[in-house]
């Protein structure tokens, strides 16, 4: 009796199949200013390289360049987005001029054109989507009002808040 080629490898017990892919995990942010006025969304996908590509669309911020963080609570409901806490940290330091930096919620500063529109992407190397963004009490995606100076303690001293939106959490 004949075996297709697959089938007798696999008896035998020499073939190596690749591993599966597993269902990646996503998270998105519909980001509002202050007023409650909506400014465009966040989303932040699993990569099968096990970097996290995050795919920023904004439109109607004031022109000029702001620091953007992600933030390890998934609440925007203060004036000024201070419940949203601290910057998605882990152990690490913020800024990536800094030994044991960066943060895996720190990004690159986004420049704002005079149309209102910002659009990057940006991959973090650092976070882990299930670990930081969908724990029990989710994560929120931050823009400030200054820019990120890649060193100053706890967040670049990037100044105010100035739009916030919360990643889902889970159930």
């Amino acid at each position: 009796m004949k075996f297709p080629a697959m089938a007798a490898c696999a008896l035998a017990g020499t073939l190596t199949l690749p591993a599966l892919p597993l269902v990646a995990a996503e998270a998105n942010a519909e980001i509002t200013d202050r007023d409650g006025k909506a400014l465009g969304a966040v989303n932040l996908r699993d990569t099968p390289s096990g970097i996290v590509v995050a795919t920023l669309t904004l439109l109607g911020l004031p022109e000029g360049i702001h620091a953007v963080h992600l933030h390890e609570t998934g609440d925007c409901q203060s004036d000024d987005f201070s419940s949203a806490g601290g910057h998605v940290a882990g152990d690490r330091d913020h800024g990536v001029l800094v030994e044991g930096g960066p943060h895996p919620g720190d990004m690159p500063n986004l420049t704002i054109k005079e149309n209102g529109i910002g659009e990057v992407e940006v991959f973090l190397t650092q976070l882990d989507i299930e670990e930081h963004i969908l724990d029990d009490d989710g994560a929120a995606f931050v823009v400030h009002e200054g820019i990120d100076d890649y060193e100053s303690q706890p967040s670049g001293d990037a100044g105010d808040r100035i739009a916030c939106g919360t990643f889902s959490q889970r159930d």
